[in-house]
């Protein structure tokens, strides 16, 4: 089987791609969001993307970032988006209204515009298992988000 030019990260070939980067990031739990944006920022530097080619934004919550996603994938012409939030269960049903909002939304949004919006929101159980997601024993799922935007970003390219 033949593989596709998008799955290799090169340095060079990122660089010369010349990719431009959105990143969204949630203010609420921002312990957690913000190991997660480091992550995916790093990542990407550290890929070959340049610094001047990421353009970060916050919001408030992990809902907002359905409508500040919507309005960067109108308004700009980015690679792909990152949408980063963190949501951890509480007491009430509200955590499984807000993922399931939060998930029809980006996927929402990853149709009607031509722009990959990569989903880096966590969703746990309790607040240790956000911290093991977000740069601990479990990795960091910012760095597989913004490996998954580089991708994305490469595949839509290779499409066109």
């Amino acid at each position: 089987m033949k593989t596709a030019p998008f799955y290799s990260l090169d340095k060079k070939k990122i660089k010369n791609a010349n990719l431009k980067f959105a990143i969204v990031v949630s203010l609420w739990n921002r312990e957690i969001t913000s190991r997660l944006y480091k992550g995916a920022y790093n990542t990407l530097i550290q890929s070959g993307v340049l610094k001047e080619k990421i353009q970060t934004w916050e919001v408030p919550g992990s809902y907002e970032l359905i409508y500040s996603s919507k309005k960067i994938a109108h308004s700009y012409n980015f690679d792909s988006i990152i949408a980063i939030g963190s949501l951890i269960k509480g007491e009430t049903p509200h955590f499984e209204y807000l993922c399931q909002a939060i998930s029809h939304g980006i996927k929402d949004i990853n149709i009607i515009y031509d722009v990959p919006v990569i989903f880096c929101i966590l969703s746990d159980i309790n607040e240790q298992q956000s911290f093991d997601r977000s740069g601990g024993k479990n990795g960091n799922k910012g760095i597989e988000c913004a490996k998954t935007a580089i991708y994305m970003s490469l595949f839509k390219r290779s499409i066109k």
